[in-house]
């Protein structure tokens, strides 16, 4: 049985373009920016940027059922359950250039909790696409959301964009921070005074 019937955009019906196209794109790119990529240090480049592209792309091909894997558990446990400093890499859409930082998550189960990895693995799944971040923080909350029902999902990223730090304004020291939160942690402001605490917190350990 699907956990998720009909999810928006998580699994995209690539083109048909070959291994060999893709690697000859990136040799027109290295020529147009005045490199020659049949010199020695260059030859296998267009070859080694399409396997990185593939593999910080596989977000694509990724399917939500075999990731959470049946991964979810009735359990009678509704406190919340938040897991913070999750560490992801992605793509800016815009100049397709990288942008990196740490997601805290969490939810307030009803009745139906979610493996522990499946949470990063999830967010994974995200930032290894073409993204921006607001759209990345939506995109998960709303997952959580639909496949485990619960009374409330909150979502924090903080990341910085090397499209801002290496280009244009060149704001090396900026990072940007994007919150989607839902059911309870969006009506209820201690609970979700609760989980900014929880966020905020040293670990112990």
């Amino acid at each position: 049985m699907k956990l998720v019937k009909d999810l928006e955009k998580t699994s995209i019906n690539q083109t048909s373009v070959t291994d060999k196209e893709a690697e000859e794109a990136f040799k027109t790119i290295l020529r147009w920016i005045g490199e020659n990529p049949d010199r020695e240090g260059l030859l296998n480049t267009p070859l080694r940027v399409a396997k990185s592209w593939d593999f910080l792309s596989r977000g694509y091909k990724q399917d939500i059922n075999q990731i959470i894997n049946n991964a979810v558990f009735e359990e009678e446990y509704d406190q919340m359950v938040a897991v913070k400093g999750i560490e992801f890499y992605s793509m800016c859409e815009h100049h397709l250039l990288p942008f990196f930082g740490v997601a805290h998550i969490a939810y307030i189960p009803d009745g139906k909790i979610i493996g522990l990895s499946k949470i990063p693995r999830i967010l994974d799944m995200f930032a290894r696409r073409l993204q921006v971040q607001e759209r990345m923080t939506q995109e998960v909350a709303n997952m959580l959301q639909s496949t485990l029902n619960p009374k409330g999902v909150a979502v924090i990223i903080e990341a910085q964009h090397m499209c801002m730090q290496m280009r244009g304004v060149q704001k090396k020291q900026s990072y940007m921070s994007t919150s989607s939160m839902l059911g309870i942690f969006r009506e209820d402001n201690k609970t979700r005074k609760e989980f900014l605490d929880i966020v905020k917190l040293e670990k112990q350990f």
